[in-house]
């Protein structure tokens, strides 16, 4: 890949946005709206800090049965790095309130016909 085409200002742009929306659906638990960030695939994998979710149906699963308290949080070391046009990795530390545990989430975007969705992500809690 040409270094020129990692950070395109404007991919950043776009991708920085979908971050952002995927962060206010989460703390709201907005459930359709996390629905639509993620690719609506099989292959789609999320690694959780305590489950470890194969394929759309067990995200799905997981965001139904998840409580939608104690869900705010905030972002600290945010990194967003976009490759050409269609693909992107964010990775964050995230605090609670309340908690003394550093949580760390990183996704890979990427464009499909229908947008930028989440084809990857995993999260963990570090004391």
């Amino acid at each position: 890949m040409d270094i020129q085409q990692i950070n395109l200002p404007q991919i950043v742009s776009e991708v920085t946005a979908q971050f952002y929306r995927y962060e206010q659906a989460l703390v709201s638990n907005d459930i359709a709206e996390l629905d639509a960030l993620f690719w609506h695939d099989a292959r789609t994998v999320r690694l959780g800090a305590g489950e470890n979710l194969y394929g759309i149906d067990e995200i799905r699963a997981f965001r139904a049965a998840r409580p939608s308290a104690g869900l705010e949080r905030t972002l600290r070391n945010t990194v967003i790095t976009t490759f050409g046009e269609d693909l992107a990795v964010c990775s964050t530390e995230f605090t609670r309130a309340g908690s003394d545990k550093i949580g760390r989430q990183q996704q890979t975007w990427v464009r499909l016909p229908h947008g930028w969705c989440i084809v990857a992500a995993q999260v963990s809690l570090m004391s």
